[in-house]
């Protein structure tokens, strides 16, 4: 996954400097500046209609097929936070066939009644604010981690360790300092549901959880049946971890 991630995120930068250089070169700085869509208008700039068309359309699709994705991607985020007593406990109900219909259904009702606010771009902000404060506070926790638990056994050790994680922390807040220059509002609203959410954790939920995420709960049932039969058989483990991904699933 490490190898996926870097590999994705280097076609990003990739691809976009390659947008930044030669549609800048094509239709001019300005106007791709003021371009929401700064692909389309260069080719249409350039006297290639159909292929802007064309882009359009597969772009089009592109944001179509993310929606699937995230609509996965959200009621998981709320779902398992919620079973775990971090988020309110009725968001992680299950029907009969195991899907978690609330955190599918609420969270998509509070998009869709913000989708009617007409703020897109302040949605977009805040967007953008919530992942810069969540890559800083990954980058802290990894530094953390590293100074508190330097003999912690990891799968994968980050190159540069406390080095490259703070160099990102500092571009990290770097980037919410733009943020804030160019929205203002996107920037204190995403503080205030970032308050509203550390209130929540601190003053309630903090004293009512009801399990640790799934791999907290595994390592500490394995260690439970080892501590009371030490020479107890791999099978046994092997059923904790089919009685596990059921609950997950």
């Amino acid at each position: 996954m490490p190898k996926g991630i870097i590999g994705a995120l280097l076609f990003l930068l990739f691809t976009a400097l390659l947008v930044v250089v030669l549609l800048a070169g094509a239709a001019g700085a300005e106007m791709i500046g003021q371009s929401g869509v700064p692909l389309v208008d260069a080719l249409n700039a350039a006297g290639k209609p159909p292929l802007a068309t064309l882009v359009n359309v597969l772009g089009l699709a592109g944001l179509i097929a993310s929606f699937f994705s995230i609509i996965y991607g959200y009621s998981r985020l709320v779902f398992a936070p919620s079973r775990a007593g971090y988020l309110p406990k009725p968001l992680s109900l299950t029907s009969e066939r195991k899907v978690p219909y609330l955190a599918l259904i609420v969270p998509g009702i509070l998009g869709f009644l913000a989708s009617l606010s007409g703020e897109g771009d302040l949605m977009l902000g805040m967007a953008v604010v919530g992942a810069t404060i969540s890559y800083a506070l990954m980058a802290l926790s990894h530094i953390l981690l590293r100074v508190k638990q330097p003999d912690l056994p990891r799968p994968y050790k980050t190159p540069g360790g406390v080095v490259t994680s703070g160099i990102a922390l500092v571009l990290s807040l770097v980037a919410l300092t733009g943020v804030y220059a160019f929205d203002p509002r996107a920037f204190n609203y995403t503080i205030v549901l970032f308050i509203a959410g550390a209130a929540y954790y601190f003053l309630y939920s903090k004293n009512h959880l009801v399990a640790k995420t799934a791999e907290e709960e595994f390592a500490l049932v394995t260690a439970a049946r080892e501590d009371l039969d030490p020479v107890a058989p791999k099978v046994a483990s092997a059923k904790i971890v089919i009685t596990t991904a059921d609950r997950l699933v």
